[in-house]
């Protein structure tokens, strides 16, 4: 939504002078379809890159990837690969604390016919280490310049576990999630949510904590991979200024 709102305002400031009421409303929905064009072609482009990342033959006929929380482009990505007949694959999917939205994941996996493990998120290590866990993808919420990511809680810790195991780490996300005010020293917020979510009747006094996010390190992340191509995070700059110079 940022990088729409500024696709627009750029717009705008170009022809705003120009322009009637009529035809100031006529460019903003016209901006709004663009947008929207260029959302659904890129997911569709990360696709068709992601899911090369899956082999087509297995040597034990069990390639085994995991993912966090729910990104539909991770999604669109295991989708993809499975719509190109990669079959021997399965998937590793953790439930997402407080609010479960690994389950969404899980049921649009199974509706496809992949075969997927359920896991709670605190076994995210032992999980990796006893199921040999050959790749790790995940979403994003944001990309900062430094080619630092925001996801869901947990995802830092998913990224250790990489680190540790030595498993390839990729992030599927769409170049329209890097905010480009990073590079000017602004700083992404990390959004505390509702206690409730953890503990809906918790004891009087208690104090609960519930971070939505956190931020990956771009030295965990083997590569970032976007509708522009697979690449190191921390270029994530270079590649959003020659593709989406209107939102800069």
């Amino acid at each position: 939504m940022r990088n729409g709102l500024n696709f627009l305002m750029n717009r705008l400031k170009k022809k705003i002078e120009s322009l009637s009421i009529k035809e100031i409303l006529e460019l903003i929905t016209s901006c709004k379809d663009e947008y929207k064009l260029l959302m659904q072609n890129s997911k569709k482009k990360i696709a068709e890159i992601g899911a090369r990342r899956i082999p087509d033959v297995s040597t034990d006929d069990n390639f085994v990837i995991m993912t966090h929380c729910h990104s539909s482009i991770v999604n669109a990505i295991l989708l993809e690969a499975k719509r190109q007949g990669k079959d021997h694959f399965k998937v590793v999917a953790t439930e997402t604390q407080p609010r479960l939205q690994g389950r969404k994941t899980v049921r649009k996996l199974l509706d496809a016919g992949i075969e997927v493990i359920h896991v709670v998120d605190s076994a995210m290590r032992w999980v990796v280490n006893h199921y040999e866990v050959d790749l790790i993808i995940i979403g994003a919420d944001s990309i900062t310049s430094e080619g630092t990511i925001i996801n869901k809680i947990g995802s830092r810790l998913l990224a250790l576990v990489a680190h540790e195991e030595h498993v390839p780490f990729y992030v599927a996300s769409p170049l329209l999630k890097y905010n480009p005010q990073t590079s000017f020293g602004i700083l992404e917020k990390i959004e505390m949510r509702d206690p409730k979510e953890v503990w809906e009747d918790a004891p009087e006094g208690l104090t609960i904590l519930n971070p939505a996010f956190e931020t990956v390190s771009r030295r965990y992340i083997d590569g970032l991979i976007t509708e522009a191509g697979i690449f190191a995070s921390s270029h994530v700059h270079n590649y959003f200024a020659k593709l989406y110079p209107d939102m800069l």
